[in-house]
């Protein structure tokens, strides 16, 4: 391998010249107190870092930050540190999937302008691995990604507690009577302990271990805790590798290649993985140029089963069960020739490299193939007059009873009306009843919020039911379990068939065989199309009306259609003059 000049690097362009506008970046650098011999001649790592006080799972990162400035400073480069969209799950609102494309858009922009030769991107929460990672492939410079890691299992009267599918749980409980308003008050106090990303295989723990598949991670990094000092020493070795990228010219097109994905892909279905994992494995894939499918997703989970015992689709363990367990190391070490071991990862190595060292220390928490937690991969893929470009759900986190089920639908129109469904005892409904949520998807949310764990009606969980199907065109939490069928597309609210259901309609639901449909005939659903009216835009202005104008469907990944690879061509480097 060749390695870069320091002419080379880009920085360079900046620093470099003897003119009038470098003098100026170099006298600007100085009022920071740098010098020449902070610059001359030294790849400049940017840190994109997604510390805020509105996000309670990077709190570490101010700290992190040093120790990744510490591994650049030893690997003789220079770091500069520039803050990025947090994209806070908890607090962000109406929903923190409006805003990862505005992230994503934000860090190419950030990498594209600055003087900055590569990136560590520093992310865990939800939307914000796939906003980094989406932005900083379009940008095109050598990069690796900091995960955040799990928190601390929760812990409430001598129980261990899992962030998301815990609380759903409990909340449940609560409102059937089941327990009391101290009980309640103390699992809200004991379930989230520490800084770190859910520490269930939710979203931002199945994103993570994607990161780590597609080869954009340090080996073993994505399931290191928060917490653990471990995890400090991984920023820094971060830091020193996006060093050495840089001057092996080390992009990203060269990690991320089909069999990258198919990698991603494979992991995720063998993790539990949480459903929101579809929409951004695809829009991640197409920044890429990869144009992975539906369709692909379904057939790798067909023959990936799950191995992960891990909440919400495995029992009892949590993150940091599989991480002394072994870690997604030595699942991948399970799962074998199930993967493409010879894809280069950021370390410049094959993905492969160094796998029959990776030991498993708890064969229940990460299971062998020849006894998985379930037989097939964590979601499965729906079609049918209901959902023709596709609908997803997580067969191996709800009751096997609903695979194959019919029944009658009851439809709400927003979320305020199914909450006046759902907490009506009186409302006429049965366990059988199929509680549809509509015009909740990607403009309809908007931003497709998680509502689709559509709450149970307090009626049933007063006669003891814990699971029904529901259905709708949002997302929701990778922490969330059940029977929901989601990313219902297209989505009602541009009129697909989710808009033309009626209440008392029969739907029917089969897992084995991938169908969604309901049981109306072909000539009363075009009766009822030529009677829908399309519904004003959510936005006139702003972002907002930006979003509506150009996001895409779920099937697509949600991704604005100008941000994709085959919309014109690349954008300019920026002028220096």
């Amino acid at each position: 391998m060749t390695k870069k000049r320091p002419q080379d690097l880009r920085s360079a362009r900046w620093f470099a010249p003897d003119d009038l506008r470098s003098f100026g970046h170099r006298s600007r650098a100085m009022q920071m107190g740098l010098s020449r011999e902070d610059w001359e001649g030294k790849p400049v790592i940017a840190i994109l870092n997604t510390w805020s006080e509105a996000q309670p799972c990077h709190m570490h990162f101010r700290d992190r930050a040093e120790f990744i400035k510490k591994g650049i400073l030893q690997a003789g480069g220079m770091p500069m540190e520039i803050p990025t969209h947090s994209l806070s799950e908890s607090f962000l609102k109406p929903t923190s999937m409006l805003y990862r494309n505005l992230a994503a858009m934000d860090v190419e922009e950030q990498l594209r302008a600055h003087p900055v030769d590569g990136a560590v991107l520093m992310g865990g929460c939800d939307k914000s691995t796939p906003a980094l990672v989406m932005g900083a492939v379009s940008a095109g410079l050598p990069f690796l990604y900091m995960p955040a890691g799990p928190m601390l299992r929760g812990n409430f009267a001598g129980q261990a507690l899992g962030s998301g599918t815990d609380g759903w749980k409990y909340w449940d409980e609560r409102r059937a009577g089941t327990i009391t308003d101290e009980q309640w008050h103390g699992v809200e106090g004991g379930i989230a302990r520490s800084y770190g990303h859910c520490m269930t295989m939710g979203t931002a723990s199945t994103m993570t271990a994607i990161a780590e598949a597609l080869g954009l991670c340090l080996p073993g990094a994505s399931s290191i805790p928060a917490p653990d000092a471990g995890h400090q020493r991984m920023a820094a070795a971060c830091g020193r590798r996006a060093v050495e990228m840089v001057w092996e010219d080390l992009t990203p097109d060269k990690v991320l290649t089909e069999a990258a994905v198919r990698n991603a892909v494979t992991v995720a279905m063998a993790t539990g993985c949480s459903t929101n994992a579809i929409i951004h494995l695809i829009a991640m894939a197409r920044r890429a140029g990869i144009a992975l499918t539906l369709a692909d997703l379904d057939a790798i989970g067909r023959t990936t089963p799950v191995i992960a015992n891990v909440r919400p689709s495995g029992q009892g363990y949590l993150m940091e069960d599989f991480y002394y367990a072994g870690g997604l190391r030595a699942l991948m070490k399970e799962l074998g020739d199930k993967l493409h071991l010879g894809a280069i990862t950021v370390t410049g190595r094959p993905i492969g490299e160094g796998l029959d060292e990776a030991q498993n220390f708890n064969p229940d928490v990460i299971r062998p193939l020849s006894n998985p937690v379930y037989h097939e991969g964590s979601l499965a893929v729906l079609k049918g007059n209901l959902a023709p470009d596709g609908a997803v759900i997580k067969p191996a986190a709800m009751t096997p009873d609903f695979y194959s089920h019919t029944g009658p639908a009851l439809v709400a129109d927003s979320y305020d009306e199914l909450k006046a469904i759902v907490d009506d005892e009186h409302h006429p409904m049965t366990p059988d009843t199929v509680l549809v949520l509509r015009n909740a998807g990607p403009q309809g949310g908007p931003g497709m919020p998680e509502w689709g764990m559509l709450p149970m009606p307090r009626a049933l969980l007063k006669q003891g039911h814990r699971d029904m199907v529901r259905l709708s065109d949002a997302r929701m939490s990778g922490t969330s379990y059940g029977a929901c069928i989601l990313h219902v597309a297209p989505e009602a609210y541009i009129g697909g068939p989710l808009a033309l259901l009626k209440t008392g309609d029969s739907v029917t639901l089969d897992v084995p065989g991938r169908r969604l449909d309901m049981e109306v005939s072909a000539q009363e659903i075009a009766a009822r199309r030529a009677a829908w009216t399309p519904p004003p835009p959510r936005y006139e202005r702003g972002y907002g009306a930006m979003f509506a104008r150009h996001v895409e469907q779920a099937d697509k990944g949600c991704d604005f259609d100008f941000l994709r690879t085959d919309y014109g061509g690349p954008a300019p480097e920026p002028e220096i003059h």
